[in-house]
């Protein structure tokens, strides 16, 4: 193994029952559940593991509910001498579990900056996204510009994989754009949301989450963090934090990620946190690298079982 980075998921990870296997076979997950509970002053193990599903589904308990587990499954990877990180990486929302991971953030303060970005998320203007396939990144970034007006603006807001993307803006925009998509031989499929995340329309939304970020403490990482902003490594304290301030409203630039990742030498990835989602992702960008999940007892102890094997061989 040269280089590991482990990656954690955003909205759309989430499924009712995510987490209770940990919980029900480790002491650390059942700590990591309780403490997170506390601090948010409501059940979300409880909506983690029982749902409702229309609920789970909110961006008001999808985000607090998901860094929940995914904290708790980093907890249990530890536990289980899990090989620490050369990098970390988070998809959207997963960059705050990752800041946690190194060091910059601490996870009170994690579970509070959640929480505003989720009230904030959920009460943003109206909007819509749209995932797009079959279109190359340039040739759709040039179409949303001729899909989009002076008040109603459509981008890519979404570069999961090189011809995985979403698209984000005014819902008229964005319709115009999923029809000049399908003009051009490409598929257009309307995702359930309200809101246009990663689009200019989080503008106002972006500057109260920056001023939430004002009043926490951030320290230097412990290890490199890629973040969405621009798929460059930060470590300095300074540094994350103003990358983070501008994520809500910047795409995130995950293929970018994993391209930077494998530059710097990383051959193992490890997605920890609810569903698969990322590791079908990091297959699509590139098949060369190793990739494991951690969700449950047995993706935990399998993962750990292959990363022990490939140390002890070198």
């Amino acid at each position: 193994m040269a280089k590991l980075a482990c990656v954690f998921p955003g909205q759309g990870s989430q499924s009712v029952g995510m987490g209770l296997d940990l919980f029900n076979n480790f002491a650390e997950a059942k700590d990591t559940y309780s403490q997170i509970d506390k601090t948010a002053g409501r059940a979300l193990s409880t909506l983690c593991f029982e749902g409702p599903e229309a609920e789970l589904k909110r961006t008001i308990n999808t985000q607090p509910t998901i860094l929940a587990t995914a904290l708790a499954a980093w907890a249990c990877y530890e536990k289980l001498g899990g090989p620490k990180p050369d990098f970390v990486a988070g998809h959207s929302l997963g960059e705050i579990t990752a800041l946690v991971v190194a060091k910059v953030l601490s996870q009170d303060d994690a579970v509070k900056l959640v929480d505003k970005r989720s009230t904030l998320m959920e009460n943003c203007p109206k909007g819509a996204m749209t995932a797009v396939l079959g279109m190359a990144p340039d040739a759709l970034e040039s179409l949303c510009l001729d899909a989009s007006k002076a008040e109603e603006v459509v981008v890519v807001a979404n570069f999961n994989t090189k011809d995985q993307l979403v698209i984000s803006g005014n819902p008229e925009a964005v319709a115009r754009a999923g029809a000049l998509v399908k003009e051009r031989s490409g598929k257009a499929i309307p995702l359930p949301v309200g809101g246009a995340f990663h689009s200019p329309l989080m503008s106002g939304a972006a500057k109260e989450f920056s001023q939430a970020l004002e009043n926490c403490q951030f320290a230097d990482a412990t290890c490199g963090v890629v973040q969405n902003f621009d798929a460059q490594v930060s470590q300095q304290a300074s540094e994350l934090k103003a990358k983070l301030a501008k994520q809500m409203e910047s795409p995130v630039r995950w293929t970018a990620t994993v391209e930077y990742l494998v530059a710097q030498g990383v051959d193992t990835i490890v997605e920890i946190g609810p569903g698969k989602v990322l590791a079908g992702l990091i297959k699509k960008i590139d098949r060369s690298v190793t990739v494991y999940n951690v969700s449950d007892s047995e993706s935990l102890k399998a993962t750990i079982a292959a990363l022990q094997a490939v140390a002890q061989a070198v």
